[in-house]
């Protein structure tokens, strides 16, 4: 079944960045224009049973800092236009590449911060059984509008409940609140609360 979800996979994303290529160019464009370089964030995530690979997106925000030398906060770092990308997840579009490397699926939990990895109870910690995804479970049920309980919930069930009939219908849910733009955000935050551990 995983050989199965890998080709899949690999079709799709070669599908989606012929399809998409002006979007992605386009994209470019603009980011550059409007935040500047490097066009792209790069950013070090675990991925599969929690070994790092590098995730690539459009950045959203800039490289402001303060007096000290330290980045600004996320929420005066981030920008009008980068606030319109993520709202229909444009910044998310060159993880297409990262799929076409085997480092993520279209479907799976959301990879999320290296440093989260020793905070997981053994149960949110086996997020990690299958390969990171573009969009989940977590993902059409709330985003970064639900609590990280929530979330790792929701992975942990995915992970429990994976078909390639359940992946289909997560990839159209996942249309439908893009269109939407439902969960972008969490309340009072720029994006979601940093994650501080929950080991039960």
């Amino acid at each position: 079944m995983a050989f199965n979800k890998r080709i899949f996979d690999l079709i799709l994303a070669l599908l989606a960045l012929v399809i998409l290529s002006p979007v992605l160019l386009a994209t470019a464009v603009l980011v550059r224009i409007f935040i500047g370089t490097p066009i792209l964030f790069k950013q070090q995530r675990p991925g599969y049973k929690g070994r790092p690979f590098h995730i690539y997106k459009f950045r959203t925000m800039t490289n402001r800092i303060t007096l000290n030398g330290s980045l600004l906060p996320d929420a005066e770092r981030l920008t009008r236009f980068g606030r319109f990308l993520r709202s229909l997840s444009l910044d998310e579009l060159p993880e297409l590449f990262n799929i076409l490397r085997g480092e993520m699926s279209f479907v799976g939990p959301r990879p999320l911060l290296m440093e989260y990895l020793p905070l997981y109870s053994e149960e949110q910690a086996r997020r990690h059984d299958v390969m990171p995804g573009l969009t989940g479970w977590a993902q059409v049920h709330g985003r970064n509008a639900i609590t990280w309980d929530d979330k790792f919930k929701h992975d942990v069930w995915y992970v429990d409940h994976w078909s390639f009939l359940l992946d289909l219908k997560i990839i159209l849910m996942t249309a439908g609140k893009v269109v939407t733009r439902e969960g972008v955000t969490q309340e009072g935050q720029a994006t979601t609360e940093y994650f501080t551990g929950n080991r039960k």
